[in-house]
């Protein structure tokens, strides 16, 4: 959080539209009227140089709905701010800020959705992960739960595609998914093309929505929240995830985690790091050309070799709940030292391996005839998106929140941040096995000092109360650089054992919204291979 005298400076380019303040433990936080919503978000990131929309949060309250916009920057996510609008609880209007940040759009759209929030001005207002013909929404205070669904089979077609065939000469539709290899789990592509280029690409979400916010909110602090977010990522990314969680809790409850815990946490989650870009390097070898099986396999048995040890380390092989708020669930196995000369074994075998699938992949001529100058996005495109993690960094956007809002042990580390300037398909591959070479850096440092850590200071938990009950409306946003980006979670407490709303801000989510702005105007192939390079999880998306 910035120190107070930023704060003002922060607010001070609308102070003349701010009509409240609140408190939110992670940022300053100002009421505005919803017809200002433009100007503020515009005047913020063009003047204070908020210009990461990171999450919109929508929530009611049982006098009036909210919608609260959580910005940060760039450049420094420390600077940032949550701007509150609330609405009329009878007649929920805002304002749609969508015209500043096209991330908003989808953000929104999961806001009217699920809320019940209406947006003027929004450019495409519809349900996004719930079929057209839910009745009601669902994070409302007065949802039914028993009302029946009846959603009856018809043909869906997107505003997109209507305007994708105006003024253009014979165009096709086609399905892509949602069942299909390329999508990367259950999403379906609504494509349209005009002879061999697509004038017109829609994802279509929520296959496999099943409200994990509101079940997160009738769950317990203490432990029944965190075996969730190891399902958002199944990718192996799920200690990563857990870690979203344990922040945001620990910050609202005025938790410490003991310095032990922290580099065990940080070990851990560079596993798992390791785990989810093994996956999407060995994937996108299969999305580019069936053929390359071997490159498939080679990925795999890398993600083999770091699953065996964190099994050791968690008992479990992909859905960890190996993390505590306070800490983590127990010490390093038994021997200490043969599961950190494993891990020391680990690492020294790891660059020549990755030299390995660097032949088989960056300089293979046909993935770089595939890849190379094909789905490019630019730096700015990709910030007004949202975007973040390899695809971000793959733009130039030299943004990762391990060190720029560090936790952990993070900035106690030497390790780099990898970016590539091109923005296309090829940058993000070469940034997904960077990291892992850099993962293995930090992996490195971390056995080093766990293997010098004095025996009396091993304290892998906090004193942590058996209920945790935060104060009545204690609010805020905390995030961590997951696998795929930043991933995000707000927490607003009402003094009870279990949040009155909880967000979950996945970012494949904002990372999938950019698709058209990379696909249009390029071949199916190239969108396949665009597609691949997001490395998308359906889990995160639809929650």
């Amino acid at each position: 959080m910035p120190a107070e005298s930023a704060l003002a400076d922060i607010l001070a380019p609308i102070a003349d539209k701010i009509i409240g303040q609140e408190t939110h433990r992670n940022a300053p936080a100002a009421r505005i009227s919803p017809r200002d919503v433009p100007a503020v978000l515009s005047t913020l990131k063009n003047e204070s140089g908020l210009d990461h929309l990171s999450c919109v949060t929508a929530q009611q309250y049982a006098d009036r709905y909210e919608t609260i916009y959580h910005l940060r920057s760039y450049d420094d996510p420390t600077q940032e701010a949550s701007i509150v609008v609330p609405t009329d609880s009878e007649r929920p209007r805002s304002t749609s800020g969508s015209e500043v940040f096209q991330t908003a759009a989808w953000h929104e759209r999961e806001a009217f959705d699920l809320v019940g929030i209406n947006y003027e001005d929004h450019p495409d207002l519809r349900r996004i992960l719930l079929p057209e013909t839910w009745q009601g929404h669902p994070l409302s205070l007065g949802y039914d739960q028993t009302q029946p669904q009846i959603v009856p089979l018809r043909e869906q077609d997107g505003s997109a595609h209507a305007l994708a065939s105006e003024g253009r000469g014979e165009t096709m539709f086609i399905n892509i998914g949602p069942h299909h290899p390329a999508t990367h789990g259950v999403m379906h592509l609504k494509l349209t093309l005009e002879g061999e280029q697509v004038a017109a690409v829609e994802p279509d979400i929520g296959y496999i929505h099943r409200c994990e916010e509101q079940m997160a909110q009738t769950c317990t602090y203490r432990h029944q929240i965190m075996p969730y977010p190891d399902r958002w990522d199944w990718s192996g990314g799920g200690l990563c995830n857990e870690w979203a969680y344990a922040r945001a809790a620990e910050a609202l409850a005025d938790i410490e985690v003991p310095a032990y815990a922290q580099v065990i946490r940080t070990l851990s989650a560079e596993l798992s790091r390791i785990l989810a870009h093994m996956l999407a390097i060995g994937a996108y070898a299969l999305d580019i050309s069936g053929d390359f099986t071997a490159t498939f396999m080679y990925a795999i048995t890398e993600r083999e070799r770091v699953q065996n040890i964190l099994e050791d380390l968690t008992g479990q092989r992909l859905m960890f709940n190996y993390f505590r708020l306070g800490g983590v669930a127990w010490d390093l196995p038994e021997s200490r030292e043969a599961f950190l000369d494993r891990v020391r074994s680990y690492l020294d075998g790891l660059p020549e391996r990755l030299t390995d699938i660097h032949n088989l992949l960056t300089n293979n001529e046909i993935i770089q005839a595939r890849t190379v100058d094909t789905g490019i996005l630019p730096a700015k495109i990709a910030k007004n998106y949202g975007c973040t993690g390899p695809v971000a960094r793959g733009s130039g956007i030299d943004y990762d929140l391990r060190r720029d809002d560090p936790y952990g042990y993070y900035d106690r580390l030497d390790w780099d941040v990898i970016t590539e300037p091109h923005g296309d398909n090829y940058s993000r591959l070469l940034v997904r096995i960077q990291e892992v070479e850099e993962s293995a850096k930090i992996i490195e440092q971390c056995v080093d000092l766990l293997a010098e850590w004095p025996d009396d200071d091993r304290t892998v938990q906090s004193n942590v109360p058996r209920t945790i009950r935060p104060a009545d409306d204690a609010e805020g946003y905390w995030a961590v650089e997951a696998a795929k980006g930043e991933l995000g979670i707000y927490i607003r407490a009402d003094g009870s054992e279990k949040p009155a709303r909880f967000k979950i801000r996945g970012p494949s989510f904002s990372n999938l919204q950019a698709l058209p702005a990379m696909a249009v105007g390029e071949h199916v192939p190239d969108l396949i291979a665009t597609l691949g390079s997001l490395d998308t999880i359906m889990g995160e998306v639809d929650r």
